[in-house]
């Protein structure tokens, strides 16, 4: 039996009172757990909440029940759509004593918490609840506590029977407890903790206080000593004694217990398993009724216990096995075999961790027709047969004759083999002659046909007869058309009559179709005309002519045949708005109706990170607007759709534009006036207490006039600050402001300023705030920099006046800089002039604000040197005598450790001295008094910097060496080299150079300067200069320079080129020689296009010498490795004759 009433209050009930049920709820609970028998109940109102609460049940002070249930204990959950409450239950099955304790349970969400206290107790086979302590009822007069604790314990239950004392166990277990609390432990200070709990795999740490920090003490665990190991560490510090256990398994959950001497206190360790959270979620399914069904998921850890329900009641193995639960690793899997439509609904599994739902859509099978039966026209005594065929072979059907059903006899004979049923009709009759029905049994449709009897007349009739076309006997509409659906086979038997026998020509418009086997075709037989289509499609819909001749005449008749199809899928869906859990689609009818008014559409929906697509609706919807719900906020969902008519289901649509339905935001809160002026305003504002999914992409800030309703944007966009300055405002304007937040399910509500706000600045009052460290003296020394900042306050700007001494302030003795917030006075270099009273006056209007800055410029005393034990100090005498003679000077030291003060001279006449005696490695500073016949002044004159007295003798001197000038003057090691080139080909001219630092280079042509010049480069790579010149003409020769310049001097070195116009000339053969003599170095690489040579037939025939870009060639005759190269070439013998190089032919 469970019973459930409400509680108050975030805590349990005293012992000494009685709960107070008539007060108002606190805290979350609309109903904490109750019972009387052993069924708790505690409901949780969530209409305020944004998330699922949490629900943990405790026993004692640390035990999770959640880690406990099983066969004695389950915790269940159910929500209320209706009412958004929610409901968890604590049930105890056949409880035992050990049952009995103390209970709490605990609901929380977010910054959300309440909890409730309770008691258990058990007696005998009897369970009961209560919400106080049992207390023993007693004569008033009568102590029964004191009469126990002085008697005997053979004499208790004879006292409990005088006194009428009914629990006597549980008042002597009380008594016992008191009696312990009564002795106090002489070993223990501080003892162990009732219990613990730590979370399987983390350390806790057990501490007590023993009262002498010299005694040794022992740990047991459930009786047996435990010894030190890297998993159980002792540590013993003064007082304190602990035992800390490492990662915590099951195997620790145990009794613990500390021994000193014959002392002993003792603890339970609960060690809690980690919760279970769910890896992978269930997904959505939509099956066909008799299928299989599994539901999976996978979890965090393996062997873990998962709980499955359907639509919050738990799923159990029954003796069907409805339901089959299989474990694999961490995949747990729901099995539901042969669903139906009660296996429809919400599947959640949980964990003591998390849990995950989906939902299961169970569909009829839909019967696919693929051959329908057909009308039959036939003569007496023939044989008709109704055949039709569907998509499943186990469906049976009746067949029924003008609504009667029809029997099997020695004439009708009906079959099923397969997914073909068959009614055969032997030696046909009149009687026949009816409207025949198949009927599927299971499935709300049927299959007709007509069969229609012929009857064959024996007539004198005339040699010829005109034809006829006989079309009474056709399955006609009233509109006489005859309608095909798409993919069957329509087939015409049209009966005729005519002797001699007629023509037949069938026609559609002006295209005659002939006898064939197209899948369009006529056939002509005795006293018949077929007309057939096989798998009718929609270009075969129209008008059919069919006209028969003879010599007697002729007959026409029109068939009309319409083919119907299923209608062509809708366009592409568009998502209008979404909601929290909702969205609202809307889509365009298909182009083409398949011939049949569309009678409804169907829609699916699909996650995107999912494959299954499940059917929102399984009755055609009417309109092209849906709105569907139930979906998961957060989750981007897709939307398709099919139209149906009367002949079936199109194709499905394209998919939507992924979505994700989002709930706008809450409105921002806490919108208030910031600032005012004739120009703008300064709003703030708080965040949204409800965000929802979707992350807050801005705030949008509007204001209209009072009297219109026009809103106006402040901004173009939106903004991500909770403040904002709206600017360019028309002063005495009177404007509404709100602000709305903004996410990806579009605008909140808006938040609006309770009343309009008039645009114009409001007048307050000037007010300085002086800091603290300005309202005494400000001490600063001469040279120093003095940089004062006052803040204020007051609108509009008000007028800043610095004075001193009642003078107004020059910019040449002081700067001062202001702003709307505050002033800054301020001082590069102090002197004894800037001393005294400072005056600062804030103005606005008539009304003002003043503060005064005293500030005192003193001199510094000056060290004038430092030789072994001894300072030489001086100092300047004061400007101020005070109106009488100064009399002499008290100078005085301190060590700069210490800072004790003591005097060197006193009534010491001169303005310098000798301090002597100092220790040495000591730091000292001092200070020095002017003394007149008043007294001592006010303020010392102190050393800026400390003395620091050296140590004799440990002083390093490191000798001094003459640098070395690494500097030299610019020299050019390799000259320029004359050259003569030919128009149109690259040249370079090339020299080294060296010096410290590196030198400037400068190149020069006829002495004009060519560094900025496009047509030449100048390269510089480790000393070697390079200039080159890009195709040079016959005007670019002439003596070019190249000017090298540093710090020690300078270096010019100079050549000639002279460019020749190109013409053509033979080309010699030669063969090069690598320049390995010693006269004739090689900077750079060989260029082949400017070289010198032999200019006549003799010349060629001729062993000459021949210098290129400083490379020898090697000119020979006939033999050699021969290239040919355009050009003027000419020779000077008598230059390279002295150094010919002597060569060797070769082949």
């Amino acid at each position: 039996m469970t019973q459930a009433f409400m509680l108050n209050g975030l805590t349990g009930f005293s012992d000494a009172q009685t709960p107070d049920t008539r007060q108002d709820l606190t805290g979350l609970f609309t109903e904490k757990p109750q019972s009387e028998n052993i069924t708790f109940v505690a409901k949780v109102n969530a209409e305020s909440l944004l998330k699922k609460p949490t629900v943990k049940w405790f026993k004692g002070k640390w035990m999770d029940l959640a880690s406990k249930s099983g066969k004695h204990l389950q915790l269940k959950e159910t929500y209320d759509r209706n009412t958004k409450v929610y409901t968890f239950e604590m049930q105890i099955i056949e409880a035992k004593a050990n049952f009995a304790g103390a209970y709490r349970c605990e609901v929380a969400s977010r910054n959300k918490f309440d909890s409730c206290n309770f008691d258990l107790t058990v007696h005998g086979e009897w369970p009961y609840y209560r919400k106080t302590a049992v207390q023993a009822s007693s004569d008033p007069d009568v102590d029964v506590w004191k009469i126990l604790s002085g008697a005997p314990a053979s004499e208790y239950e004879k006292i409990a029977f005088q006194h009428g004392i009914t629990d006597l166990r549980g008042m002597l277990k009380r008594l016992k407890k008191m009696k312990k609390e009564e002795k106090k432990s002489e070993a223990f200070l501080k003892k162990l903790d009732p219990a613990y709990q730590v979370t399987k795999g983390q350390k806790i740490k057990l501490a007590v206080e023993v009262a002498n920090e010299d005694v040794e003490v022992k740990w047991l665990k459930n009786g047996q000593e435990i010894q030190p190991t890297g998993r159980y560490i002792f540590e013993s510090v003064g007082n304190m004694r602990y035992l800390t256990i490492n990662n915590c398994s099951l195997a620790d959950d145990a009794a613990y217990c500390c021994i000193v001497g014959e002392e002993k206190c003792t603890t339970e360790l609960f060690v809690k398993e980690p919760p279970v959270t769910i890896v992978k979620n269930l997904e959505d399914q939509m099956v066909m009724k008799g299928e299989r069904v599994e539901l999976e998921c996978e979890v965090s850890e393996e062997g873990a216990n998962v709980k499955w329900e359907k639509d919050g009641v738990e799923l159990t193995r029954d003796e069907s096995f409805k339901y089959r639960f299989k474990k694999d690793g961490c995949k747990h899997v729901l099995i539901i075999n042969d669903a139906s439509k009660e296996d429809c609904g919400h599947y959640k599994v949980k964990t003591n961790g998390g849990e995950s739902m989906a939902e299961l859509l169970v569909q009829e099978k839909e019967l696919e027709v693929y051959q329908s039966i057909a009308d039959l026209t036939v003569k007496a005594k023939d044989q008709a047969v109704f055949k039709c065929e569907v998509s499943d072979e186990n469906v049976k059907g009746t067949w029924y004759k003008n609504g009667v059903e029809v029997k099997a006899d020695a004439r009708i004979n009906i079959t099923h083999i397969g997914r073909i049923h068959k009614l055969t009709i032997d030696e046909v009759k009149p009687e026949d002659e009816g409207d025949y029905t198949f009927v599927p049994d299971g499935y709300a449709f049927n299959l007709s046909a007509k069969l229609n009897f012929l009857e064959v007349k024996i007539d004198f009739v005339p040699r010829q007869d005109p034809p006829k076309i006989h079309l009474d006997c056709m399955g006609r509409t009233s509109e006489s058309t005859i309608i095909v659906v798409a993919g069957n086979k329509l087939r015409l038997d049209v009966p005729i009559t005519g002797d001699p026998a007629p023509t037949v020509i069938w026609t559609k418009g002006e295209k005659v179709i002939t006898e064939g086997d197209g899948r369009v075709h006529v056939e002509t037989t005795k006293g018949h005309c077929i007309f057939t289509i096989e798998g009718a499609e929609r270009q075969d819909e129209g008008i059919y002519s069919v006209v028969v001749r003879n010599p007697a005449g002729e007959d026409t008749a029109d068939i009309n045949v319409k083919v119907v199809d299923v209608p062509d899928p809708p366009q592409t869906p568009t998502i209008v708005s979404v909601g929290e859990d909702s969205c609202v689609v809307t889509w365009e009818p298909p182009l083409f109706d398949g011939g049949q008014p569309i009678i409804g559409y169907v829609l699916e929906r699909k996650k995107i990170k999912s494959y299954r697509w499940m059917r929102l609706n399984f009755d055609p919807y009417p309109r092209t607007t849906y709105e569907a719900r139930r979906m998961i906020e957060g989750v981007a969902y897709e939307m398709r759709v099919y139209a149906v008519n009367s002949i079936g289901m199109s194709r499905h649509s394209p998919a939507s534009k992924s979505f994700v339905p989002v709930a706008p935001t809450s409105e921002p809160i806490g919108l208030c006036v910031d600032d005012v002026s004739d120009t703008s305003i300064t709003l703030k504002w708080r965040r949204p207490e409800k965000i929802g999914a979707a992350e807050l992409e801005g705030y949008g800030v509007e204001y209209c006039k009072e009297g219109t309703d026009e809103w106006i944007p402040a901004i173009d966009g939106l903004t991500d600050r909770t403040s904002m300055i709206v600017k360019n405002l028309t002063t005495g304007d009177k404007l509404q402001f709100r602000v709305r937040a903004y996410n990806m399910a579009g605008p909140s509500a808006p938040a609006t300023l309770a009343q309009p706000v008039t645009i114009r600045e409001i007048m307050q009052r000037p007010k300085i705030w002086l800091p603290r460290i300005l309202r005494q003296t400000l001490i600063k020394k001469v040279g120093d920099t003095v940089n004062i900042v006052i803040p204020f306050q007051g609108k509009p700007r008000p007028k800043v006046t610095w004075s001193k001494d009642g003078e107004p302030l020059s910019p040449q003795f002081a700067s001062v800089r202001n702003s709307e917030v505050d002033t800054i006075l301020f001082i590069r270099k102090t002197e004894r002039k800037h001393s005294g009273q400072y005056d600062l006056q804030v103005q606005i209007e008539n009304v003002e604000d003043t503060a005064k800055v005293m500030l005192q410029i003193v001199e510094a005393l000056k060290i004038v040197d430092i030789w072994g034990f001894n300072v030489a100090l001086e100092w300047k005498p004061p400007k101020d005598n005070g109106n009488c003679e100064i009399v002499g000077y008290n100078i005085q030291k301190a060590d700069k450790k210490t800072m004790e003060w003591y005097t060197v001279y006193e009534q010491y006449r001169r303005t310098n001295c000798v301090v002597s005696d100092l220790i040495m490695g000591n730091e000292y500073v001092f200070r020095v008094f002017s003394i007149n016949l008043v007294g001592f002044s006010t303020e010392p004159c102190q050393t800026k910097d400390s003395v620091y007295i050296q140590k004799t003798g440990i002083v390093y001197k490191p000798p001094s060496y003459k640098e070395h000038d690494f500097s030299e003057a610019p020299k050019f090691t390799h000259p320029l080299m004359n050259r003569s080139v030919i128009a149109g080909y690259n040249a370079t001219l090339s020299c080294s150079v060296r010096g410290i630092p590196k030198p400037k280079v400068t190149w020069y042509k006829n002495k004009m300067d060519i560094t900025h010049e496009a047509k030449y480069r100048m390269l510089s790579k480790q000393g070697v200069l390079t200039l080159e010149i890009r195709k040079p003409c016959p005007f670019d020769g002439g003596v070019y320079m190249c000017k090298a310049v540093n710090d020690s001097g300078e270096d010019i070195v100079e050549c000639k080129l002279e460019v020749r116009r190109k013409y053509p000339a033979a080309a010699p053969s030669f063969l090069w020689h690598p320049p390995f003599h010693p006269i004739l170095p090689l900077f750079h690489p060989l260029n082949i296009t400017h070289f010198i040579s032999p200019s006549s037939e003799e010349q060629r025939n001729k062993d000459e010498c021949v210098l290129v870009e400083n490379c020898v060639f090697l000119i020979t005759g006939e033999i050699g490795i021969s290239l040919r190269v355009t050009g003027n070439f000419t020779v000077n013998p008598n230059k390279y004759r002295q150094n010919k190089i002597p060569h060797t032919r070769s082949n």
